[in-house]
């Protein structure tokens, strides 16, 4: 694991909270249900609103309607488990409704859901907005998970709820995705990498890092978050309607890209790409986003 920032109470006074991020496929689910068995931490799934209720509550001229407009009318909302009303009860109690003191209303009724003090994110696409988010929430601690891209290759093109592309678009995706987000972590004071291969190899170690930075004492329910992955998972377990030009999204196939989670760290997760990737599809990779597998570590082969 590498970062900085990690020290510290917020300017605020606030405790430290976590935005898991990183290219889908790269284990973002497996550190966010790891964080999430910790006793006083809870991440909801993902959010994906926060960029457009920052900028709609940007000058705290929106009214009440217009903010929950954003979250309730998200296609995720249905996700969170919670009730319209009660999330209008805390806008309209709030002393003001820019965008740091709406978000963590919305934070914090999660977590009192969940009957835990504190809060995360897991939103993978948040990699694109670090800077904004962390100029509207000084306790964000941002979590960059990094997988080697030939195995996050594998799992995209086989990975039925996700948009067909090929290997090749696979990799030169993570290689951007990669690049864009380690740009914006330097932009931050608060931005840490964590490897899924550590994560899967030393789970304990990584974990009791990420406490260390997030002002938690480590947990050993963390790394028995499997025994609860299915129940944390199961707000997931409903269809979500067309949109766009997106078809329905069965609630089995949207829990089934996750299977893995329901059992401890595998071993065999890892490198997968040396015995199921094609060599010629290997050599596609290396052409597409070797530099990125340079930049990073990884062997090539």
């Amino acid at each position: 694991m590498s970062g900085r920032g990690g020290e510290g109470d917020t300017s605020s006074g606030r405790l430290p909270s976590p935005f898991v991020v990183g290219v889908g496929r790269s284990g973002t689910t497996l550190l966010r249900l790891m964080l999430d068995a910790h006793p006083e931490l809870t991440i909801p799934p993902e959010t994906g609103f926060v960029p457009q209720l920052i900028e709609t509550a940007r000058g705290g001229e929106a009214s009440v309607d217009e903010l929950l407009a954003v979250i309730t009318g998200h296609w995720r909302w249905k996700d969170f488990g919670l009730e319209s009303e009660q999330l209008r009860a805390r806008f309209e109690a709030a002393r003001s409704l820019r965008p740091a003191p709406v978000l963590r209303r919305f934070y914090e009724l999660y977590a009192e859901h969940q009957g835990k003090p504190r809060w995360g994110d897991k939103t993978p696409g948040y990699a694109k907005h670090m800077p904004e988010i962390t100029r509207v929430l000084d306790e964000a601690r941002f979590i960059h998970i990094i997988r080697d891209g030939r195995d996050v290759a594998l799992s995209r093109v086989n990975t039925l709820s996700m948009k067909p592309i090929t290997l090749e678009q696979a990799a030169r995706l993570w290689r951007r995705w990669i690049r864009q987000a380690r740009r914006q972590g330097a932009r931050i004071e608060h931005y840490a990498e964590v490897r899924y291969e550590e994560l899967i190899a030393e789970p304990e170690s990584v974990l009791r890092g990420l406490c260390e930075g997030l002002h938690l004492d480590f947990d050993p329910a963390m790394l028995d978050y499997h025994a609860r992955s299915a129940e944390r998972l199961s707000e997931l377990a409903h269809d979500v309607p067309s949109r766009n030009d997106k078809p329905v999204r069965p609630a089995a196939e949207r829990l089934a890209k996750h299977e893995a989670t329901s059992r401890p760290p595998d071993a065999a997760m890892v490198a997968k790409w040396r015995t199921r990737m094609e060599p010629a599809d290997q050599e596609l990779f290396l052409a597409a986003a070797g530099d990125m597998l340079d930049e990073l570590g990884y062997p090539r082969s």
